[in-house]
């Protein structure tokens, strides 16, 4: 199995794993009140994307499995970060005007359209 589906199937547990946040949020709405959780629905989005992203690595290293090893590390990069760019949302709404927040949103973003793009070019040549 190619790595990427490996990495992909990862992706979907953890999509699987957050969705227990977003229930626990529901039952238990008082803790994540407790926890400073100033914007619930970022958790919800949080756990969508590591299901999208999941998907999403698994149907390019499945048509792929042999990309040069440079696309998969952006693309792991980028699909690991930008779920995670939705949990400081969740505690710091003012997060996306901070300098850090955006230099690794862009550079988050751009691991995933550099390794997207090189993906599809691989593919479409081949």
């Amino acid at each position: 199995m190619a790595f990427l589906v490996k990495y992909g199937l990862v992706l979907l547990a953890l999509g699987a794993w957050t969705g227990w946040i977003v229930a626990a949020q529901l039952a238990f709405p008082a803790v994540f009140e407790r926890l400073r959780v100033r914007e619930p629905r970022r958790l919800l989005q949080l756990h969508l994307d590591y299901v999208i992203m999941g998907v999403l690595v698994i149907a390019v290293g499945a048509v792929l499995p042999d990309l040069p090893v440079w696309v998969q590390v952006l693309l792991v990069i980028g699909t690991l970060l930008n779920p995670l760019l939705f949990l400081p949302l969740a505690f710091l709404p003012h997060a996306p005007r901070t300098l850090w927040y955006q230099l690794l949103s862009v550079f988050s973003f751009a691991c995933v359209t550099a390794s997207l793009t090189a993906a599809a070019a691989i593919g479409v040549a081949t």
